[in-house]
């Protein structure tokens, strides 16, 4: 595909000589206009330049939602550097970790995060911290963003190119330590193309962004794709309280709204004012990062019904969008069919591609898919093969290439040599009253070798379990072998950032006890 851009800081180069006046972020009364974008970022690339940054070097991002953060992706591209965004919720030794591995020079990060990275080992990787936010007693090498600005520091832009590293996502390390995903200019570049041709932003639009900016889905379809075809963002620095989701949403008239299946089950039972539902200017309400259930969709389309809600599906080695379900047709339970210049395809384990309808890996092949894993061949190449990206999810595609996620194969549950994929029964779980979220995992069994047990979440108003009542209701809707042996009732499912259920950690609890 061709791009009309070769590196992530043409995008401010061009939305500043084009559009410079209009406002690209509102930050809560603030109003940040492309040409402020393109000037702080000029003066921040300076700085990192006379800091001794250059093409190739590692610039870890340790920030929360932030104005700062949008500078830095056009300042670290404008270098030729690589961006090494990282999630905030990490303490101290997984923070460590990455900027080690990653061999970050220089690290950014916000003044709320500061007991984390005083504990890491930032202040001996890293040669400069620079920090937003006020923090007193800084390293005599670190700087604060406010003096940055001061500064008359600029360097002559240095053209890059397409297939340059640009950013380096650590995946969540479901196995094992995370993993950096390298993506390129055309990783992300193309990304923001496609879900501009399919979600159809337009310069017109006004997306919030309240997700974390460091994962992949917000970095390239919440932040990079809105840029791209400059639009304007409503920056949410932090989602407490989130009645200030709303009340932006409202008054910065909002058309476009990112968010996870946990915001969504939230939405569709709030009781919102008569006057957020008649003046709210929502159009779509995208979802990623985990899958939806089918009674959250059927509230929100009732009770929104001038917008929306697109589920997609991607993963950070994709960067992260593969598919998504279109304005045209959508089908529920579905992630949506390949984004514009993307392929999917079914396949078993010899990648024999299967029939429409047959259950097997998931394997994506297009401009999306990552160059490969930070100083890690070997990992690269079990995970690329021939080009295609073996996702490591299982599922299946209906006639009319609509993809439908079976389950995590590393989850799959395999019970006296029969198949038991853990999302049918969650999915089942989900639909009975009184349950908000379930998980199930296997088990080692001397018997049947695995067996399914499964976690739920109860909806705030209900205060126990029928579990006589949830066992009949399972035996109704489940073959014998797929129901699950034990049933917990948990106060709140473990998640990372996005919302993803951490089954690890609900598997650790099991083998604890």
């Amino acid at each position: 595909m061709d791009y009309p851009f070769n590196t992530l800081y043409e995008i401010a180069q061009h939305q500043a000589k084009t559009r410079g006046g209009k406002t690209a972020l509102f930050v809560d009364e603030e109003k940040i206009c492309y040409r402020d974008i393109l000037a702080k970022a000029d003066r921040l690339a300076g700085v990192l330049s006379q800091k001794g940054v250059k093409r190739g070097d590692r610039v870890a991002l340790f920030l929360r939602n932030s104005p700062e953060f949008v500078y830095a992706i056009f300042a670290v591209s404008k270098l030729g550097a690589i961006l090494v965004p990282v999630n905030t919720f990490l303490k101290s030794d997984e923070l460590s970790y990455i900027l080690e591995d990653s061999g970050a020079s220089v690290l950014m990060a916000s003044a709320i995060h500061a007991k984390v990275v005083n504990a890491s080992n930032a202040s001996e990787v890293c040669h400069t911290v620079f920090w937003e936010g006020t923090v007193e007693n800084i390293g005599k090498n670190d700087l604060h963003f406010d003096a940055v600005w001061e500064q008359e520091a600029d360097i002559p832009y240095q053209e890059g190119k397409l297939d340059d590293t640009a950013v380096l996502i650590y995946t969540s390390g479901t196995t094992g330590k995370p993993k950096g995903a390298m993506l390129s200019n055309r990783n992300v570049l193309s990304n923001a193309d496609s879900g501009r041709q399919t979600i159809r932003v337009t310069a017109r639009d006004r997306v919030i962004v309240f997700l974390p900016m460091f994962h992949s889905f917000t970095f390239s379809i919440g932040v990079v794709l809105p840029l791209y075809v400059g639009a304007s963002i409503v920056l949410i620095k932090s989602i407490q309280p989130f009645s200030n989701i709303f009340k932006q949403t409202l008054l910065k008239q909002v058309t476009i709204f990112f968010g996870v299946p946990d915001v969504y089950n939230a939405l569709s039972r709030a009781k919102l004012p008569w006057y957020f539902m008649w003046f709210n200017r929502i159009r779509a309400f995208i979802s990623g990062a985990a899958p939806l259930q089918p009674k959250t969709l059927d509230a929100m389309a009732k009770k929104f019904r001038r917008a929306t809600l697109l589920e997609g599906y991607g993963l950070s080695e994709a960067s992260p969008a593969v598919c998504i379900n279109t304005f045209e047709k959508q089908k529920a339970g579905s992630v949506g069919t390949a984004l514009p210049g993307y392929e999917m395809k079914i396949v078993d384990e010899y990648m024999n591609e299967l029939p429409r309808g047959e259950i097997g890996d998931i394997i994506v092949r297009g401009d999306n898919v990552m160059q490969g894993y930070w100083k890690r061949p070997e990992a690269t190449a079990e995970t690329i093969v021939n080009g295609w990206l073996l996702t490591g999810d299982m599922g299946y595609m209906d006639e009319d290439g609509f993809l439908f996620i079976v389950d995590r194969k590393k989850d799959l549950i395999i019970s006296k040599g029969i198949n038991i994929y853990p999302r049918e029964i969650e999915d089942v779980l989900d639909g009975f009253e009184g349950i908000c979220a379930s998980a199930v995992v296997g088990v080692f069994d001397e018997k049947s070798g695995e067996i399914p047990v499964a976690y739920v979440e109860l909806d705030e108003e209900k205060e126990d379990l029928d579990e006589p009542q949830l066992k009949a209701y399972l035996r109704k809707h489940l073959a014998n072998y797929k129901q699950p042996k034990q049933i917990h009732v948990i106060d709140s499912l473990p998640k990372n950032a996005t919302g993803k259920v951490l089954k690890r950690v609900l598997k650790e609890q099991l083998r604890q006890k």
